[in-house]
C-alpha cells in the first residue's frame, strides 16, 4: 500500500486528485493539506462527497507517506518538494517550479530566481513519452495541461523527422478550471459566459517555454518554432488543441495515421480517431484520455486535433499515472 499526502487539496486540480484516489486500490492518503483552510474539514468548504481534516504545510507529517503530491503555486512547490525529499519522500509537482531544465530558463519565463535549483532538472511527467525515466523517480514534474494536449499531438511528427518547417502553430481552447479556484475578474461567470476569448496570443504564454523544450527533445535537438494561441471557453473542463504542421508533401494520409499509431499503440489513454472523425472535448472529458484525429488538408499540410481533460490527463489523472509508474503498479489502476 503507497500512502499519499496531497498538498493544496482545495484547489480544483488537488480534490480531483483526491477524487480518483478514491478508487485506487493501492494507495492511502495520509494527509491533505490546504493553507487558506487549515483547521476545517474539506467537506466545509468544498461541496460534494469527499471529507478529510485540512493541515497546514508547515503541520504536514512528510515522514508518514511514500510520495506526496504538491497541487500548489509556482514558486512555493520546489521549497516543498525540497522538504519532502529531505524527509526521504517521492514528489509528483503539478506546478511549473519542476518541469523546465535549468534556472535559467525557469526565470526567463516565471521572472524570479527559481527557489530550489538543486531539484533540476526532473524527470517529465508523460508516461507516454518518457516512462523510463518514471520508473522509481525521487520526483516527477506532472506538465502543464496545454502542454500535455500538445506534445502527443506532435510526437509522433517530431520523432519521425517528418517536419518541412519549424514552425508550429498552435490554436488552444481550455475550460475555465484551468485558471485556477482563486476568484478573478476575467473568470467569473459573466465575463466568460456566451464568449471566447484569446489570452496571452504568440510566444508569450508560460506553457510555451515547456512545449519548446520538450518539442526539440522530442526533435532530436532540432528546435521547431511554437506560435501558441490559447482561448477560455465558457466551460468548466477540458481543452481542444489544433495544431497545424508542415510535413513532407510525400507523406500520405494513410502514412502520417501510421506513426500515431505506431508511437501509441500499446498505450492505454491514447486513442487515434479513424479516417473522416474529428476529436472533441466530449470525447475525454472526465477521463485520463487524450484522443487526436489526424487530418491531411493537402500535400504538406497537415491538421492534428488533440483533446484531453485539463483537470485529469493534464493534471490529476497524468499525476496518479505517473505515480503508478513510479512504483511499478499497474498503470491504470484507479483511472479506469
Amino acid at each position: 500500500m503507497v500512502k499519499v499526502g496531497v498538498c493544496g487539496v482545495t484547489g480544483y486540480a488537488g480534490y480531483e486528485l483526491l477524487r480518483w484516489l478514491r478508487r485506487h486500490r493501492a494507495t492511502q492518503v495520509v494527509f491533505t493539506t490546504s493553507e487558506s483552510q487549515a483547521g476545517r474539514r474539506l467537506a466545509e468548504v468544498f461541496a460534494g462527497p469527499l471529507d478529510t481534516p485540512l493541515l497546514a504545510l508547515d503541520d504536514a507529517p512528510f515522514g508518514d507517506a511514500d510520495v506526496v503530491f504538491l497541487a500548489l503555486p509556482h514558486g512555493t512547490a520546489a521549497n516543498v518538494a525540497r522538504r519532502a525529499r529531505a524527509a526521504g519522500v517521492r514528489v509528483i509537482d503539478f506546478s511549473a517550479d519542476l518541469r523546465l531544465a535549468t534556472p535559467e530558463a525557469y526565470k526567463r519565463w516565471y521572472a524570479h530566481d527559481h527557489p530550489a535549483p538543486e531539484l533540476l532538472p526532473t524527470p517529465y511527467g508523460i508516461p507516454e513519452l518518457y516512462r523510463t525515466a518514471l520508473r522509481d523517480a525521487p520526483l516527477i514534474a506532472n506538465p502543464g495541461c496545454y502542454p500535455t494536449s500538445v506534445l502527443l499531438g506532435i510526437a509522433p511528427v517530431l520523432r519521425a523527422n517528418a517536419l518541412t518547417s519549424p514552425l508550429i502553430v498552435i490554436d488552444s481552447k481550455s475550460g475555465v478550471s484551468g485558471a485556477g479556484r482563486p476568484p478573478k475578474q476575467n473568470t467569473h461567470f459573466v465575463e466568460v459566459n456566451e464568449s471566447l476569448s484569446p489570452y496571452n496570443i504568440g510566444q508569450v504564454h508560460r506553457h510555451v517555454g515547456e512545449m519548446q523544450q520538450e518539442a526539440t527533445l522530442l526533435a532530436n535537438g532540432s528546435a521547431p518554432e511554437i506560435v501558441f494561441t490559447p482561448h477560455l471557453l465558457p466551460i468548466s473542463r477540458g481543452i481542444l488543441s489544433t495544431i497545424y504542421l508542415h510535413v513532407s508533401p510525400d507523406l500520405s494520409e494513410a502514412h502520417l495515421r501510421s506513426l500515431f499509431h505506431e508511437q501509441y499503440a500499446a498505450e492505454p489513454f491514447v486513442r487515434i480517431l479513424p479516417a473522416g472523425q474529428l476529436a472533441t472535448i466530449a470525447h475525454t472529458s472526465h477521463t485520463n484520455d487524450c484522443v487526436i484525429s489526424v487530418t491531411l488538408v493537402r500535400p504538406g499540410l497537415a491538421i492534428i486535433v488533440s483533446s484531453i481533460d485539463n483537470l485529469v490527463k493534464g493534471a490529476a489523472g497524468q499525476a496518479l499515472q505517473n505515480m503508478n509508474v513510479m512504483f511499478g503498479i499497474e498503470e491504470t489502476e484507479g483511472l479506469r
